[in-house]
């Protein structure tokens, strides 16, 4: 059964920095599509940031050009650099893995967040608190 288990949250000031880490387990995980998404208390989960098989990126408008996503297959870890930030990038974050040959991008990570309640699709993992005062 596949894990994954973010870790690399905190609290930060805005216009700082933080990097999330997303540690894979028990999968070739370079089999998977991956992605990053983030809830508020109360609210749906949303699909921020993609990467497929071949290490090409998506990314939600609200955090392009200031979130940039990366994977290292070999450690079985993906990654999530967060600069800009900004006090409404408060949030739980989550990772997302699904094993797929197929599009990877962010329709396909957005369904991930739409479907994580149901737990029938995909992977994610229990989340990292992310908190920018302002």
């Amino acid at each position: 059964h596949l894990h994954v288990l973010e870790s690399g949250g905190g609290s930060v000031q805005s216009g700082g920095s933080l990097t999330l880490s997303c540690k894979g387990s028990q999968m070739p995980f370079d089999e998977y599509c991956l992605g990053w998404g983030r809830q508020v208390a109360g609210q749906s989960r949303e699909g921020i940031a993609g990467i497929d098989r071949n290490g090409v990126t998506t990314y939600e408008d609200s955090v392009k050009g200031r979130f940039f996503v990366s994977r290292d297959n070999g450690k079985s870890t993906m990654y999530l650099q967060m600069n800009s930030l900004k006090p409404e990038d408060t949030a739980t974050y989550y990772c997302a893995a699904l094993k797929t040959s197929g599009r990877c991008d962010m329709s396909t990570i957005q369904t991930l967040a739409l479907r994580a309640p149901r737990g029938d699709y995909g992977y994610w993992g229990q989340g990292t608190q992310v908190t920018v005062s302002s």
